[in-house]
């Protein structure tokens, strides 16, 4: 089975998890090989340059995930992580600080860095940094390029600017603010330019299934399509394309999903982000959506199921991606 997911960071990479496990029962089979492949196409939109190193929030997420690095009650980040360098850079006063940046976690950043510096592309350090964690799945950056999420704001102050509207980082928005500063819109800085990194294409096109991960559909998955030949892959491939919905009971499960939603006008409901990505038999992306059970939608062209969606271990998100494939057989 070639199974491709668009991810974002914790949910996402909860969500590959599950993948795995159900992959691992034995019961796909489509090609002529006891191999099955799963392709991750992850977000980078949150990533940003700080402390002199690239961090790559929602890659690393899902390596150390996958790999069993993670910490398990955060959710992010590095388990058994210290903080020794956070409190030296606070003690020389370095900004941003509102951003934490543990050990362990920087040595990722670092080996990161020195080879995006010695010019390899994001794809292949990505690669290089997967060899050490062995996470059983494929995880590609969306693209090389530089594509980052940046969000237009009213400056709360204090200072001269105070009350005007300046573009700061997602990771400001998100870390520093929590989303609770006034925000007008989000841009994705470079996706004019950016294009799919090597294998996004082809893990789309030659998937027997692509899922959509219940991730952010603004800021994570909807990062995603606005890299050049990411939605033109989805809306052309033969595999079924079927989403997850990120909303359950009026809100999201984790994350401040519901506020990227009220910026650009939209409400937190599941039929609001099925509609958002909309029908491929219109000019969307999906074929079916999967909603939380007692909850409803009605997207045009798309096929619609309601079934468990809170990914409380692997097991039970193994049932959530069953449910997915056995909607691909029926959807348009």
């Amino acid at each position: 089975m070639k199974v491709t997911v668009l991810v974002g960071g914790v949910g996402g990479a909860r969500f590959l998890l599950g993948v795995q496990h159900l992959l691992s029962l034995g019961q796909f089979k489509t090609h002529d090989t006891n191999e099955h492949e799963v392709t991750a196409v992850v977000n980078v939109g949150d990533d940003a340059w700080m402390f002199g190193v690239r961090i790559c929030p929602d890659l690393d997420t899902c390596m150390y995930t996958l790999g069993g690095g993670i910490d398990p009650e955060r959710g992010w980040g590095h388990r058994n992580e210290t903080w020794n360098a956070k409190e030296e850079l606070a003690a020389y006063g370095v900004q941003p600080d509102w951003f934490g940046l543990g050990d362990r976690d920087l040595a990722t950043h670092l080996v990161r860095s020195q080879m995006l510096r010695a010019g390899y592309p994001l794809s292949e350090v990505t690669q290089a940094l997967c060899a050490r964690w062995s996470p059983g799945a494929r995880l590609l950056p969306a693209t090389d390029d530089r594509c980052e999420t940046h969000v237009v704001v009213t400056d709360p102050g204090p200072g001269e600017s105070a009350g005007e509207k300046r573009a700061i980082h997602f990771q400001e928005w998100w870390v520093r603010h929590r989303a609770h500063v006034p925000t007008h819109s989000f841009a994705f800085v470079g996706a004019d330019k950016a294009t799919a990194a090597p294998g996004v294409t082809d893990a789309i096109e030659n998937a027997d299934v692509v899922l959509i991960a219940p991730s952010n559909p603004v800021v994570s998955i909807g990062a995603i399509l606005n890299v050049g030949g990411i939605r033109g892959a989805l809306r052309s491939t033969t595999a079924p394309v079927i989403g997850y919905s990120p909303i359950i009971a009026g809100k999201p499960l984790r994350g401040m999903a519901d506020a990227c939603l009220s910026v650009i006008g939209l409400p937190s409901t599941s039929e609001a982000v099925g509609n958002y990505y909309g029908a491929r038999s219109g000019t969307g992306i999906l074929d079916g959506w999967l909603v939380h059970e007692g909850d409803a939608a009605d997207v045009d062209g798309v096929t619609v199921r309601a079934v468990p969606l809170l990914m409380t271990d692997p097991a039970a998100t193994a049932e959530m991606v069953r449910a997915g494939m056995e909607l691909a057989e029926v959807s348009p």
